[in-house]
């Protein structure tokens, strides 16, 4: 009786993971349908001279001060 209550777990662990592998595969795919792109344009962060985040590049001609790194 202990053999066939074994085989009886391993069949239940394996479907188990089975569904799990499934679910995951599914998920990725709705993922990758509803992403919106993540150019690297739309990613960049700017800082102005206050410090603030922009998503618009700083005009270095405006500025007074010399760029610096």
């Amino acid at each position: 009786m202990a053999k066939s209550q074994a085989t009886f777990m391993k069949k239940q662990l394996e479907k188990n993971r089975a569904k799990k592998k499934e679910e995951k595969e599914h998920r990725k795919q709705e993922r990758q349908q509803n992403s919106t792109g993540g150019k690297l344009e739309d990613m960049m962060a700017y800082v102005n001279e206050n410090g603030e985040l922009s998503s618009t590049p700083p005009d270095l001609k405006q500025s007074n001060k010399p760029f610096e790194r």
